[in-house]
């Protein structure tokens, strides 16, 4: 079934902006929306549901370990190590959006992230904000 506009005959008015865009597409496919700060343009705060998260303990395993052991002997970019803490924010993120489901909201404000060592050769990665139930302000 194709989408349509407000009138359900006429097709929906594209997005305006690249933002717009992204959350539309979030909501269309019931994604939770996200936002460094603490509003979300073209949306209200209906309610605060709580504090949210997501979190990962990651190794960086061996293979990648060793051949960027020696990638740092060098001045520059280790892509094995970028590779691996790109990945881990991502699941971070998707465990973020889940916790936030979960407490019932359809968005998350405020979003930060936070990484240490745990052990050897593991880090936490953590993505944390405020899980909130927006809607449309029009």
């Amino acid at each position: 079934m194709a989408p349509s506009g407000k009138d359900g005959n006429s097709p929906p008015k594209p997005p305006s902006t690249v933002r717009e865009s992204v959350y539309l597409s979030a909501m269309a496919t019931d994604e939770v929306m996200m936002s460094t700060t603490f509003d979300l343009p073209g949306y209200r705060i209906d309610r605060q549901v709580g504090m949210c998260w997501g979190v990962l303990v990651r190794s960086v395993g061996f293979a990648k370990g060793f051949t960027g052991g020696f990638k740092a002997l060098q001045a520059g970019e280790v892509p094995q190590y970028t590779e691996v803490v790109n990945e881990a924010r991502g699941q971070a993120v998707e465990r973020l959006m889940q916790h936030a489901r979960e407490l019932g909201g359809n968005a998350v404000v405020g979003v930060r992230f936070d990484s240490c060592d745990v052990a050897e050769n593991l880090a936490e990665i953590l993505a944390y904000g405020t899980a909130v139930v927006v809607s449309p302000t029009s």
